[in-house]
Order: structure tokens, then sequence, then C-alpha cells
């Protein structure tokens, strides 16, 4: 479709239409500026947005206010979805969508901060959380930062996926501090005693979790399987499906 075409057909829609309840956005960084002012006009338009969906192509750096515009549906906002972005200091708005049950964060260049831990120490009714691709955690004391992840997660969370991400190699640090009432956890692999042990012990502690999905399910350790299933069960994480 020409540039021409899709902004006008933007334009209407900013002007018609405000009972969005689902928007799903793929954008490049290299659209036109008017581009992002029309989608951002949209957003704010509506009454009740309450799934917003963001995909970056190339790598999304600028966002232009799109992220922002998010503060005029802090009340109804009930999923985000970003993937492929370049997550910014615009992310902080989401700590006033106080009604946010789902957030999930795939293929994402997020440094695992204080703003981040911040943010999500600011939603108390996040239910579904999922991390893709944190590969590195920029902090000095990246233990300490785990530690202090798994203190903020909020105790109304349930779900939590950690697939494809640094942050499984932190099982035990992050499970001996955690205390949300999780009932899925979803994670690359459990391949050493601490893990396991801290994983058990949080079982115990919480008596909520049901299911831990493990992607490296083939070689998982026949001793670990054993000690474990005695308190949760363990399944391929492809056998977790959640309807939310």
């Amino acid at each position: 479709m020409e540039s021409v075409t899709a902004s006008a057909l933007l334009g209407i829609l900013a002007k018609s239409t405000t009972k969005i309840n689902a928007l799903k956005l793929e954008l490049y960084s290299d659209h036109e500026l008017r581009t992002f002012h029309t989608l951002k006009h949209i957003i704010k338009s509506q009454e009740q947005l309450r799934q917003f969906s963001l995909i970056g192509k190339q790598y999304l750096t600028e966002f232009r206010s799109i992220i922002s515009s998010l503060e005029s549906q802090n009340k109804s906002l009930h999923e985000v979805i970003i993937e492929g972005c370049t997550c910014n200091t615009e992310f902080k708005v989401l700590m006033n969508c106080k009604n946010l049950k789902i957030l999930r964060i795939h293929d994402c260049d997020v440094e695992f901060s204080t703003q981040f831990l911040e943010l999500i120490g600011n939603l108390p009714k996040l239910q579904f959380l999922t991390l893709w691709d944190i590969n590195e955690i920029l902090e000095d004391k990246p233990k300490i930062q785990i530690m202090l992840f798994a203190k903020l997660l909020p105790l109304t969370l349930q779900y939590l996926d950690l697939r494809r991400s640094c942050l499984s190699s932190y099982i035990d640090i992050l499970f001996s501090n955690c205390y949300a009432p999780l009932k899925y956890l979803l994670i690359d692999h459990i391949d050493d005693e601490k893990g396991t042990k801290a994983l058990i012990k949080f079982c115990i502690r919480r008596k909520t979790l049901n299911y831990v999905g493990v992607v490296k399910w083939l070689s998982l350790d026949d001793n670990i399987k054993k000690d474990m299933e005695e308190y949760v069960t363990l399944i391929p994480c492809e056998r977790i499906v959640i309807n939310c």
C-alpha cells in the first residue's frame, strides 16, 4: 500500500474510530513522522483500549511518543505485548497502568536495570509476565538485581515465562527470594542441584506451583526429575497453553 493511501486511511481512523479494544502495530523506524503522530492520536482517542501490541521491525528504537500515549489508556489497558524493540524511558508510562494484567516482552533490547525493576514492581494486578530473549544483565552485580526482581514480582503473578533468557541461569537466586503465588513457570533448563533445591523449597513454601515447563525436556536429568516431581509436575513447555 502506498504511504499516501495508508496515511489517509489512518487519518480517517483517527477521526472516526473511538471503540477499538485491541490494537496491533507493526512499525519501522523509517515510517514518516506523520504516521507516528496519527497513530498516537488514534491511541489517545479510544474510549477503552484493552490490548496493545507493538512489533518493531529491524529493532525499533524511536517511538515518537507512541508508548507515552498509552498514558491516556492507563485505566483500561489490560494487556501489552512488545516485540523487537529497544525499550527506552518511554516505557516508564506503563507504571501508571495499574490494571495491567498481562505483559509480554519478546526479543527486545531490555536493560535489566533499576528502571526495569521499578516497572515490574509497580504493576499491582499483573498475572502473566513473559520475558524472552533477555541475554544479559548490564548491572555490575547481577545476583543482586535478580534478588530484587524476585522480591518485586507482584503478589498477583501466576504465570512467569523466562524462556530463551539468561534469567534461567539464576533459578536458585530467583526462587529463594520469590513470594509470588506462581502456578506456571516456563524455563529453558533445570540442570543443577542449587536450582532444583530452590524450586523445591519454593513449592513447599508457597504451595501454588502446579506446572514447570522445560524447553530442554529431553535432556532433563532423571534424578532431578524424580526429586522435583514429588512437588510439581514437570512437562515440555509446548504442553502449557494458557488462554488469557
